[in-house]
């Protein structure tokens, strides 16, 4: 393992607003998936896995679920007397100016911190990329290519995200052109997000591009010095995705009813960490219907389930159907309700004789709390 040498950090609120039905009460970091998990735990056990000891998760707002979620870091080992998780709150060196706009300028709020880490490298990377990834072998791309600066990357359609990087890499790996939100439909190598350098050169970078009144990091850092630095795409291939939208959500979620791509993404050698949550198995009653789906611990089924993905603690009743859909912690489905396409958020109570049906491609949300 070479993590020992890399200081790790993670960006909780990057593209809230990309999610923001589900992110209303909560950072992109804290949004539940899989039946278990937050997204936060994807970077976090990337990082781990490879023995990095030192993260620090970048917030910006709603972060209370993401700090009852990480804790101390005790799931992640990263409860430690040196070392370990930081938590770090927005910092603005504006007067009168509010949280952070950009990624440069998150950056420059978490200097101090990066400056006193010991550590040779730095890497970052978002909570919306949905992958399981070896960092050993970033690392060893990384020093085999004597590159500068290295960008996980993947082929595929661009994500509809703000700042999205579409790569053009020659027959060495090496990037020749960054172009930002480019307007096209057509494959192409997009970064993931997830980014490897020396962090004496990061704090360059910033320090200089803070002199010259700069506010992008992917246009005025990467963009400007294709020519200048030596970056490289690490691309990989496996099942990694990024989360853009509720639909992308859905349909990512969706995916992992296939046991391949399960199975690609929960690597029984790479394990991916949560937070523990001690409850009982999930319970089927006599004449209740799973097919094809995820059910968590503390489920009782007494109903029809079919191609959903069900969190902890949720009750299907008896003559209740559930089809294509995510239900979060503890919601409820009464006798006689008919829920398709629908994505319910925690502690939701569906009474009896209700439907709710969306589509694919426009899954119904019901937000958290809400009794129907």
């Amino acid at each position: 393992m070479t993590g020992n040498n890399i200081l790790g950090i993670i960006y909780s609120n990057k593209y809230d607003e990309c999610l923001s039905e589900i992110t209303a009460l909560r950072t992109m970091g804290s949004v539940p998936f899989g039946g278990r998990y937050r997204l936060i735990d994807f970077a976090l056990s990337n990082m781990v896995n490879s023995g990095i000891e030192k993260v620090g998760v970048v917030t910006k707002s709603n972060y209370q679920s993401l700090m009852d979620h990480l804790g101390t870091g005790k799931p992640w080992d990263l409860s430690r007397k040196t070392e370990g998780m930081f938590i770090l709150p927005p910092f603005s060196y504006a007067e009168n100016k509010g949280p952070y706009t950009s990624r440069l300028e998150m950056l420059r709020g978490i200097m101090g911190f990066i400056a006193r880490s010991n550590e040779e490298y730095v890497l970052f990377s978002d909570c919306n990329a949905v992958m399981n990834i070896d960092v050993d072998e970033l690392m060893a791309f990384h020093t085999d290519k004597n590159a500068d600066i290295s960008i996980v990357c993947q082929r595929g359609t661009l994500p509809k995200l703000e700042h999205a990087m579409a790569l053009e890499l020659d027959a060495e790996a090496r990037v020749q052109q960054i172009a930002v939100e480019p307007h096209t439909s057509q494959e192409v190598v997009y970064s993931l997000n997830m980014i490897l350098m020396k962090r004496s050169l990061l704090q360059r970078l910033v320090n200089e591009a803070i002199s010259l009144n700069h506010e992008s990091f992917e246009h005025d850092i990467l963009q400007r010095n294709t020519e200048r630095l030596r970056i490289f795409g690490y691309e990989i291939n496996g099942f990694a995705r990024m989360i853009d939208s509720l639909v992308s959500y859905f349909s990512v979620s969706m995916e992992l009813l296939d046991p391949k791509n399960c199975g690609e993404l929960f690597n029984p050698d790479r394990p991916v960490y949560t937070k523990v949550r001690d409850d009982m198995p999930a319970i089927y009653g006599l004449g209740s219907s799973v097919k094809n789906s995820l059910i968590a611990s503390g489920c009782i089924i007494d109903g029809e389930v079919e191609n959903s993905v069900l969190f902890r603690g949720v009750r299907v009743e008896k003559g209740a159907v559930v089809k294509n859909s995510i239900l979060m912690q503890g919601s409820f489905v009464a006798t006689g309700s008919s829920l398709n396409y629908t994505i319910t958020d925690k502690s939701v109570a569906v009474t009896p004789n209700k439907t709710l049906s969306g589509a694919e491609n426009y899954p119904v949300f019901v937000g958290k709390g809400i009794v129907i």
